[in-house]
């Protein structure tokens, strides 16, 4: 699975905790002043910018962290914490279920009781708390991340299974009717034209109620929608009404268009969904991204509409945005019309949201 771009805040403490550790253990290298400082130097600087890795790989970089913890301890045993093995820990622990995080706990346990030949034993009591406090915090991350998974996964399940519930319900009733009908009307089509004409009728006002229940569902699924709405569809040449109340709440938007003109007219399917991908973009950044500024690029080339929104705030996505379901919905939105979404935090700040939309076999 893609792992979401890092904020800025995240890329700095890949840097600063390698090095916040290899230098502390740099530093027992000086205190120590033992014929064995070249061995600890080496074993330290390895268990400390193992650390790099421990989001990628943990499970290595935890086995580095012990090995590396332990020669360092037995040379200079004045270090009674293992920090590098702390950090390894709670990574460990917030990537990897308890299975295999635990043993990883009791062997840096092991590692923190070796104090008890070398310190005091209130030191060394004191030590073995910490790596506990470590593991509990990252179980404490991860379990978070499962929850929050479950519930989005049996969210959408649930939704599914009741729109397929209710579509099966209208459509097989509909469909049925018709068939039926149908199959009436061409029996006594030549012989009893009444009936045949009755049949059809009948079929047309089964048509009727079938697609004005399909209308009340697709209604009752987007619950900001209180029922049809006399006007037509809004698409990308309404952005202009639909980015001035964003102004006029404090965020500036910029939308710039690339060879829309020249593309000719959209289909109404593709127009309508970037329309609401550019639409709920622009709602996450203003209720979730503390953006001041914002930039829209439509561009049209090659037989491809592509979206770009860019915001310069702490990312959406990360900041209580249901989940990620507005994520999820624009993704959607794009897959159903054979396209793909990407969003994710971007390199300098902010939030990005990129979409590629087909326009061929689209109308």
């Amino acid at each position: 699975m893609l792992r979401p771009p890092r904020s800025r805040l995240w890329r700095m403490a890949d840097v600063a905790v390698p090095l916040v550790v290899g230098l502390y253990l740099t530093a027992l290298v000086v205190d120590s002043s033992t014929e064995h400082a070249v061995v600890l130097t080496i074993f330290g600087m390895l268990a400390g910018v193992a650390l790099w890795w421990r989001r990628s790989h943990p499970v290595p970089v935890m086995a580095i962290a012990l090995v590396g913890g332990l020669v360092v301890h037995l040379l200079a045993p004045q270090g009674i914490f293992p920090f590098a093995g702390l950090v390894a820990i709670g990574s460990l622990a917030a990537t990897r279920p308890p299975r295999v995080s635990l043993p990883a706990l009791a062997g840096l346990l092991g590692l923190t009781a070796v104090n008890f030949l070398t310190a005091a034993a209130d030191d060394a009591q004191f030590a073995m708390a910490f790596p506990v406090v470590a593991w509990a915090l990252g179980e404490t991350v991860r379990n978070r991340r499962v929850a929050v998974e479950e519930a989005s996964r049996r969210a959408a399940g649930e939704e599914q299974a009741r729109i397929a519930r209710e579509l099966h319900d209208v459509i097989a009733h509909s469909v049925s009717v018709i068939v039926v009908q149908a199959a009436a009307a061409d029996d006594v089509f030549d012989e009893r034209p009444d009936q045949a004409r009755a049949a059809l009728r009948s079929i047309e006002s089964a048509s009727r109620e079938a697609l004005g229940e399909l209308r009340r569902l697709l209604a009752a699924v987007r619950p900001d929608a209180d029922g049809e709405s006399p006007h037509p569809q809004p698409g990308l040449d309404r952005l202009g009404e639909l980015v001035e109340p964003l102004r006029a709440a404090g965020l500036k938007v910029a939308v710039r268009r690339e060879g829309i003109e020249s593309a000719g007219p959209l289909p109404a399917g593709v127009d309508l969904s970037a329309y609401r991908i550019v639409q709920e973009a622009l709602t996450n950044t203003l209720r979730h991204a503390g953006a001041g500024h914002a930039q829209v690029t439509v561009r049209a080339s090659s037989g491809v509409l592509e979206l770009e929104v860019l915001d310069d705030g702490r990312g959406a996505a990360r900041t209580g945005n249901g989940a990620g379901r507005g994520v999820a919905g624009m993704r959607e939105r794009a897959a159903m019309l054979g396209g793909t979404l990407d969003a994710g935090t971007r390199p300098g700040g902010g939030f990005r949201v990129h979409a590629r939309l087909p326009l061929r076999g689209a109308r």
